[in-house]
């Protein structure tokens, strides 16, 4: 439940009521957000998504929730729907009562698009559009009518590290300066043309690029946010359970639908990138900070992700392996893990960074967010949601015989 003691932002200052436009809120970020918002807030969310699965809990009328009146569920698809315009009008209305001093102010928090691997890949339009161009009329309503934009972009706008380039027997190699990524400092190098895996990070840049120079030109009050790998309970989707048989999720939940299914770990190129993990409710906690303290995260590009948690992918399998075996309580497959090339996983055009550890300095700085939880404690968490979410009916799934035409 909220608290009904006024809330404090950094600098002491009472924290307004606000009214925030949510697209993308029925995703697993999106989710936990409304989560946070809800319970321990009393701000009020418009969410926007097409799918609710995730946040039914929030909508179902309960006494026990006292909540119902300060969320709205809109089922809607920005690429299609002529409703978004009046929304995000409506919304906007209420920061316009700001200027004239009222109590409520009005944010919009975009979440939407397509953003795993496998669909970057095999669809580059897609991933496109739905990424930059299917973003300009949030980025545009935003900027005409001064209304403060938080976006979601991603750690993949860093494409390879500068340390890649380097001869392999450099001893600059051992450096983590040349893997260290900096909001304002680091290069984005991609690969080349032809490798369709980077359609996603040139359309998140791209859309940056759009948002920084809104701000600069026409005074647009924005965020952007660069998620490093955040993991948690309602992650992604499990294929054949509540996603498409032959969908490819990020690796956290391809490993997890491996281990429900006791199959092996498919580890891509031997598994050998590596990758930092945040749990998702330590996430939450910063995106809560940039959303209440608007004057310390205002124009600022934030890295969000805890460089503590480094592994490389056949070290997050096996870590995962160990967990499960936990959780679960059966025997680990005596070969747990088997090795496939990103050509085979992936298809042709795939490509990848060796390394991704944030820099954590900007927003340590800004709103002194450093982020709390251990790689064995989010995985001993996402796997125990994982195993009783979907064990069940993974099980029912395989028994059953497959049909034929």
């Amino acid at each position: 439940m909220a608290s009904s003691a006024t809330r404090v932002d950094l600098d002491g200052s009472p924290i307004k009521p606000m009214t925030i436009c949510m697209i993308g809120a029925g995703g697993f970020i999106g989710s936990h957000l409304c989560e946070k918002l809800m319970v321990e807030t009393p701000h009020k969310v418009l969410a926007l998504d097409v799918y609710n699965d995730k946040i039914k809990h929030l909508l179902e009328p309960s006494d026990g929730h006292p909540w119902s009146d300060r969320i709205q569920f809109h089922r809607l698809n920005i690429k299609h729907d002529s409703r978004l315009e009046g929304l995000i009008k409506t919304s906007d209305l209420l920061l316009d009562l700001v200027l004239n001093g009222s109590d409520s102010l009005s944010q919009t928090i975009n979440l939407a698009a397509i953003c795993t691997p496998a669909d970057y890949n095999t669809r580059p339009l897609d991933t496109i559009y739905s990424n930059f161009i299917d973003a300009l009329p949030v980025v545009k309503y935003c900027s005409e009518n001064n209304k403060r934009l938080i976006h979601f972009s991603t750690c993949e706008v860093y494409g390879k590290t500068i340390g890649s380039f380097l001869p392999k027997d450099s001893p600059l190699r051992q450096d983590p300066e040349y893997y260290l990524l900096k909001e304002n400092d680091s290069p984005c190098i991609f690969g080349s043309i032809e490798k369709q895996r980077w359609s996603y990070a040139c359309a998140k840049q791209l859309i940056e690029r759009l948002i920084y120079a809104e701000g600069a030109e026409n005074g647009l009050e924005f965020t952007i946010v660069r998620p490093f790998n955040w993991i948690g309970p309602r992650m992604d989707f499990i294929p054949g359970i509540d996603g498409p048989s032959e969908g490819v999720p990020r690796v956290l939940a391809c490993f997890s639908n491996n281990l429900l299914r006791r199959e092996p770990l498919k580890l891509v190129d031997g598994g050998e990138s590596q990758r930092t993990f945040v749990y998702i409710k330590d996430a939450i906690d910063a995106v809560m900070l940039m959303i209440e303290n608007p004057t310390r995260a205002n124009g600022h590009i934030f890295n969000v992700g805890n460089p503590n948690n480094e592994v490389t992918v056949r070290q997050l399998g096996e870590m995962m392996t160990e967990v499960y075996a936990k959780v679960s309580g059966e025997p680990k497959l005596e070969q747990p893990t088997i090795d496939v090339s990103s050509k085979e996983f992936y298809g042709v055009g795939y490509d990848d960074s060796d390394k991704r550890i944030p820099d954590m300095t900007i927003i340590n700085r800004q709103l002194g967010w450093n982020p709390k939880t251990s790689l064995w404690d989010l995985l001993e968490s996402t796997l125990t949601y994982q195993h009783r979410t979907y064990a069940e009916a993974i099980k029912k799934a395989i028994s059953q015989p497959a049909s034929t035409n």
